[in-house]
């Protein structure tokens, strides 16, 4: 987690499945089980994952334990927990190699320009550099589907699972020194022959991993284009301002129970989100 903020989500599909009956916290099976395999296969993504983690989450509840999704984006965890629907879209399919074909040849900004000719719209809610998003945006509209549309119905939430969400929290100087003494440990712990591997099996900058915070910079050294220092300091960097946006998604979502870490102990903290878990999920919001 480079030691960002954390965001937490127990899911339960029923009021009745909840944290009283259920005392044993089980972490969810998505982060533990698929991300090595899926990293290698470089185009995991969002839509990938809603359908593993809630393979995964259902599993859990069947056997009548407690799934846990800790971390990360908070795109991610709203797919698996709220009603989200993606468009088909065909990973090599013949619309997007027409498209990433016409990047080649225009650049960023041309596709952008092809985009907001045919959907202003959406040009004016992706930024002209996100290509991988453009290319989506006109494939959308090859569908008969606005990405402006599609967005704005994101923003209409419908549970999926009965989830309560906690968040943890700290000052702002003591997560930026733990974001930077993970990376520095990361490093140490042989980050950069990770991803010197991944390219060797075929990683490359502008696929879905590629874009990770850690491999694109370590990337970008690895061909030459900056030094390690740089590199390095450049994922500190990135991902303190992560953090910045997991910040926002906690304060927008408006669901997570935020926990001071600053006041409390790792073990006070389990102890809480344990002992909230009967009471949340048996509330009348759904389980939030």
């Amino acid at each position: 987690m480079l030691g960002r903020t954390g965001i937490a989500a127990v899911l339960g599909k029923e009021k009745t499945r909840n944290g009283a009956q259920n005392p044993v916290l089980v972490l969810s099976c998505i982060a533990v089980n698929t991300v090595g395999k899926m990293v290698s296969l470089f185009l995991y993504d969002v839509q990938r994952f809603q359908a593993d983690a809630r393979s995964c989450a259902d599993g859990l509840l069947a056997e009548g334990r407690t799934p846990v999704l800790c971390g990360g984006t908070g795109l991610y965890l709203d797919a698996v927990i709220d009603e989200m629907d993606f468009p088909a879209g065909e990973v090599g399919g013949r619309a997007r190699s027409a498209y990433e074909d016409l990047l080649a040849e225009r650049g960023p900004e041309g596709l952008h320009a092809l985009l907001a000719e045919r959907d202003p719209r959406s040009a004016e809610l992706i930024h002209p550099n996100n290509s991988r998003r453009v290319v989506r945006a006109l494939e959308m509209l090859d569908e008969g589907v606005s990405y402006a549309q599609k967005h704005e119905g994101l923003k209409r939430r419908s549970p999926h699972y009965a989830a309560s969400i906690w968040a943890l929290s700290m000052s702002r100087n003591r997560l930026y020194q733990r974001i930077d003494l993970r990376v520095d440990l990361m490093m140490e712990q042989g980050l950069l022959d990770e991803v010197a591997a991944l390219r060797d099996d075929g990683l490359v900058a502008d696929s879905t991993a590629g874009q990770a915070i850690g491999y694109k910079e370590l990337l970008s050294h690895l061909a030459g284009e900056c030094s390690l220092e740089e590199a390095v300091q450049t994922i500190k960097r990135r991902t303190r301002n992560y953090a910045k946006r997991q910040l926002s998604w906690i304060r927008r979502d408006g669901r997570a129970k935020v926990l001071d870490m600053d006041a409390l102990s790792t073990e006070e903290a389990c102890e809480l989100v344990v002992s909230g878990l009967g009471a949340g999920q048996d509330d009348d919001g759904g389980g939030r």
